[in-house]
């Protein structure tokens, strides 16, 4: 049989066909049942015209018609691409025209909002999720039509190296850029995490991340791999719900960031929910702090926790064995199973010395086949390898590894703060500040400065009930810290704003920044 993704439902099925494959809003949906809906819209999808490697844009949120969505497209031979439903008109209309796309499966609600926008583009049909909006024309059905398509699919002969999905990145410093991704790419990051997480049948994976979100995405993918029951949450913006949720639905594997963490502790303060069910708490995303660590502790006494690491690029990169936590709590680890890293300098010359900070090279299966569309910045990212004629992933994130080989990330090239004259790196900043018992979250960014070029800006959250003002942060961080590192401002706020994704929020923090600062305007 030839590898290819939608394989895993295949198999799924034949194991545990009436098995609870996804559980959403006390709704239950087996695996016969998603793989039977997913054949009949595939089915749809080729009777209305869809051929293989034509780009299909899924922008429905966490919803099971997503998922089947996913699995229907792969099925006839197309490629998927899942994108955020916080997305702007501008940037939908971008990655609809950047991929040429096909076709689009979305709510009523976003194509009134994109009428004009979606009239005028190369789409040949709109798939709707529901039946109460109508629009007049062909190129229109209900996802009830394409799900009741009783008809056989017709073979397409894929291989393992076609494209599987296009993954948006965030375009937070420029126009969002389409990471191809293969059949044999997300097979071996589904191979590799599944290796070290060992999802198991037996498990309940709790999703509240979003499923347009790689690290949502490959909870579902895994989940369908292993026979495991996905949990499916529309958002985690009420913690008191994942809590109950935990409990109720007896979910064994949290996939989390930071911002959950956080606010799932503070709820269960009040609620004091028995959470011992948890069996294995995952992040990546954003670096869990100590205080996050500690957090997950008291939250879930029995689990292990794995901090990870990884791009959209190439998927997950390391993964930090759980019983390194408290003796490595900074590091983000190994490299993950059926994958090589390593460091060079500015002169692209590897790095043998522990604790010298350089860029990272990935090296492994999972490494993406390029932007589409874009060759020249392929080419940033993709360069000659160790081996004639591979390619290996230059991530443009800075870190270093220390004397036992553990990967320590030191921050973005393109965020890399230079003061002074000198580069320095926010997440050591933020890891020193983070460690003060008051702090709960922190983040630190670069400001322009007349004397220096840059200054550090620090935004502190405090825990509750502790008080400590700027000039104690300043000074602790003069005893401790090289002069060129020592914030020059430090803002108080009350919670830090986050993205979909749970990441704080950096553009919206550094527009407030420059305004506390008076290079801005605030606008009223």
């Amino acid at each position: 049989m030839i590898p290819l993704l939608q394989n895993f439902l295949g198999n799924a099925v034949k194991s545990f066909a009436d098995k609870p494959a996804v559980v959403m809003a006390g709704k239950e949906f087996s695996f016969k049942k998603i793989d039977s809906e997913s054949t009949n819209m595939a089915a749809y999808l080729q009777h209305a015209g869809i051929k293989r490697g034509d780009r299909i844009v899924i922008l429905l949120g966490n919803t099971i018609d997503t998922i089947i969505s996913f699995w229907a497209i792969l099925k006839c031979g197309a490629v998927v691409i899942p994108v955020g439903m916080e997305l702007k008109p501008d940037k939908i209309s971008y990655i609809l025209q950047d991929s040429s796309a096909a076709a689009l499966v979305t709510t009523g609600a976003i194509v009134q909002e994109n009428y004009s926008m979606l009239e005028q583009s190369s789409l040949r049909k709109i798939v709707i999720s529901e039946n109460d909006t109508k629009f007049n024309g062909d190129i229109y059905e209900s996802i009830e039509v394409a799900l009741e398509t009783n008809s056989v699919i017709k073979s397409v002969h894929n291989i393992s190296v076609d494209l599987a999905a296009i993954i948006y990145t965030s375009g937070s410093t420029g126009e969002p850029k389409g990471v191809m991704l293969t059949h044999d790419n997300m097979i071996a990051a589904t191979n590799s995490l599944n290796a070290y997480l060992e999802y198991n049948y037996s498990d309940k994976v709790l999703c509240a991340l979003p499923l347009s979100f790689d690290y949502g995405l490959y909870q579902m993918i895994m989940s369908i791999s292993k026979g495991a029951t996905l949990l499916l949450e529309k958002e985690f913006t009420w913690p008191i719900f994942l809590l109950k949720t935990i409990t109720q639905q007896g979910a064994t594997v949290l996939p989390a960031v930071p911002t959950m963490i956080m606010m799932l502790y503070e709820q269960n303060k009040k609620s004091k929910l028995d959470l011992s069910g948890i069996r294995a708490v995952t992040n990546t995303g954003a670096a869990l702090t100590e205080t996050n660590i500690e957090m997950t502790k008291i939250l879930f006494p029995d689990s292990k926790i794995f901090s990870m690491y990884g791009l959209t690029e190439c998927k997950r990169c390391t993964y930090l064995p759980p019983e390194d936590i408290l003796k490595k709590p900074n590091s983000v680890g190994i490299a993950i199973p059926n994958t090589e890293l390593w460091l060079v300098n500015d002169e692209n010359k590897k790095i043998t010395k522990p604790n010298e900070i350089g860029q990272l090279v990935i090296r492994g299966a999972t490494v993406m086949k390029g932007y589409w569309n874009k060759p020249e910045k392929t080419a940033e990212k993709l360069k000659e390898g160790n081996f004639l004629g591979e390619k290996v992933l230059y991530t443009g994130d800075y870190c270093s590894l220390d004397e036992d080989g553990y990967l320590y990330f030191k921050g973005r090239m393109d965020h890399m703060i230079k003061s002074r004259g000198i580069k320095v790196s926010p997440k050591e900043v933020e890891d020193y500040i983070s460690a003060m018992q008051e702090v709960q979250a922190v983040l630190v960014m670069g400001v322009p400065d007349d004397d220096y070029g840059e200054v550090l800006f620090v935004f502190v959250v405090l825990n509750d009930n502790e008080r400590v003002d700027k000039e104690e942060v300043i000074k602790r961080c003069k005893q401790d810290l090289e002069s060129y590192k020592v914030p020059e401002y430090v803002s108080f706020i009350d919670a830090m704003p986050k993205t979909p994704n749970g990441k704080f929020n950096v553009l919206k923090l550094k527009e407030q920044a420059l305004i506390e600062i008076g290079l801005k305007t605030e606008v009223v």
